[in-house]
């Protein structure tokens, strides 16, 4: 059986027909969260919808027209990832995902969507990969920004579930804009170390009703990472879970609205398997109802792991708060 470790704790495996007990037990469990977004969660209620689901896409398998990956956190199926479709005449295939809450927060469908895109492109030769979301799926949308995709559009009330009708986001991206590990040019290093920080800028984003996505950081840090912030008389030192949560609490019970972050200025520089990046940052939003801009300085450290580079350390000086 096909097995991909995503970390210490979970792997991406294949899911298959004679895994419909294991699989209606999950989707039990998810029901509340994916339902909404993915149409076959509300067919799948009991094992021989369930089982009809996962041989649809064994069929599909088959005919090189489709595939589907679980995820698995500590021996438990917490999700997946698929290939809902296919296409190797035209290039072109579509990536889509769900998870339940148990597995939320670790960054387990970024780095299986990851896996499937790197195959796409380097294994079949694809041309482009799409996603598609419906407008109201934030957390969708928000794995296509981790993953580097362009938003190409909206098709308005494409889609119907439940009886009401719904816009669909398409992203994508395209085979030369897809970092390989592989890849160790100067060029595709630096492009990579700039999505690597567009990614951790964005996080913390909260303007025009955008949810705020501080669960990327995990995917753009290795899991021992540091954050420090030197912003006071004395450092103040984070790991990843220090770092987050009270941020994501201001970020979302209206502390900080219509913020924003931004990278202004940068010079890098890349010694083989580590690399050193020295920022200048802007900002802006409201605190507590009262408009603000500020900015200030990061010196961030970068390593390259097995999954691609990832940042290690990163610590931030703010210059004083523009009322």
């Amino acid at each position: 059986m096909f097995t991909l470790p995503l970390g210490d704790r979970a792997q991406l495996r294949t899911l298959e027909p004679w895994q419909a007990p294991e699989f209606l037990a999950h989707i039990d469990r998810a029901r509340p969260t994916v339902d909404p977004w993915i149409p076959w969660a509300s067919l799948s209620t009991d094992l021989a919808s369930a089982t009809a689901t996962l041989q649809g896409y064994a069929d599909r398998w088959a005919a090189d027209g489709g595939r589907i990956y679980g995820i698995w956190l500590e021996g438990t199926l917490v999700g997946g990832v698929m290939f809902s479709r296919f296409d190797a005449a035209s290039g072109v295939c579509e990536v889509g995902c769900w998870l339940e809450p148990a597995g939320e927060g670790q960054g387990l469908v970024t780095r299986a969507c990851r896996a499937l895109i790197d195959w796409a492109f380097a294994e079949r030769g694809m041309s482009r990969v799409e996603w598609r979301a419906s407008s109201g799926n934030a957390r969708s949308i928000a794995v296509a920004r981790r993953l580097g995709m362009s938003r190409d559009g909206v098709l308005r009330r494409h889609a119907v579930h439940r009886g009401r009708r719904w816009d669909i986001e398409v992203w994508s991206v395209l085979a030369e804009e897809w970092p390989t590990t592989g890849d160790g040019s100067e060029a595709a290093v630096r492009a990579e170390l700039d999505r690597l920080m567009g990614v951790f800028v964005g996080a913390f984003t909260n303007t025009g009703n955008r949810r705020p996505d501080l669960d990327a950081i995990r995917d753009v840090f290795v899991p021992e990472g540091r954050i420090i912030a030197n912003v006071g008389d004395e450092p103040v030192i984070y790991d990843l879970d220090g770092f987050i949560a009270p941020r994501r609490k201001m970020l979302t019970d209206g502390t900080l609205t219509e913020f924003s972050e931004w990278e202004v200025a940068e010079r890098t520089e890349v010694f083989g398997s580590v690399a050193h990046r020295f920022s200048e940052y802007r900002k802006s939003g409201y605190h507590r109802g009262e408009w603000f801009e500020g900015g200030g300085h990061k010196t961030t450290q970068f390593l390259r792991t097995p999954a691609g580079w990832r940042m290690s350390f990163l610590a931030w000086d703010d210059a004083p708060a523009k009322p």
